[in-house]
């Protein structure tokens, strides 16, 4: 597994347990990861509003929804959106750094049995 998507599981693990102090430690390394070009930026300010809306607890925010009522099935619809936006040909590279961010979150998300993290959705 690439460093980065490993990076972005550490990322949503604490994320999940609300170790705020250690999700931002997450992003400063994947900043440096992605670097600071047009898709590095839509990448940071992806990840940095992950941060930002759970810290906030703003209900309107995908993330926040997703954290607070664990959804598998929504999550997988958000991945084939995101993946899909990714595939237009006419998405500059800010926006494809952001929706990528997005994929990989919504990855890791999907995997979390792996990541140890319980989701509380019943089967």
């Amino acid at each position: 597994m690439p460093a980065r998507e490993m990076r972005m599981e550490m990322f949503l693990k604490a994320l999940m347990r609300r170790d705020y102090a250690k999700a931002k430690s997450h992003i400063d390394k994947l900043e440096k990861i992605v670097g600071d070009d047009e898709w590095g930026r839509g990448y940071s300010r992806a990840i940095n509003g992950f941060l930002s809306a759970l810290k906030d607890t703003d209900s309107d925010a995908l993330i926040v929804q997703l954290i607070r009522e664990p959804n598998n099935e929504k999550a997988q619809e958000l991945l084939e959106h995101f993946e899909s936006i990714l595939q237009h040909e006419f998405r500059d590279d800010y926006e494809k750094g952001y929706y990528t961010a997005w994929k990989e979150l919504l990855t890791a998300y999907l995997s979390q049995e792996r990541l140890g993290v319980k989701s509380g959705k019943k089967a």
